[in-house]
């Protein structure tokens, strides 16, 4: 069960490390001038949430104009 927390863990901060440089600004056209100290706030929140931000992340395939 520790190991399986642990593996979870590590793949949504990794995932939200990757999500907060690239996916952020594909979701929402607000982050795209966002200072990168204000982008790190959103490690908690992405690292916690990451299999629903995947699933937004992919279903947007290109960023609104």
């Amino acid at each position: 069960m520790a190991v399986r927390r642990l593996i979870l863990g590590a793949a949504g901060l990794l995932f939200a490390v990757a999500f907060v440089s690239a996916g952020a600004a594909r979701i929402d056209p607000a982050a795209r001038g966002m200072p990168w100290p204000a982008r790190w706030l959103l490690v908690p929140g992405a690292a916690l949430l990451w299999p629903l931000m995947l699933f937004k992340w992919v279903a947007r395939r290109a960023p609104p104009e």
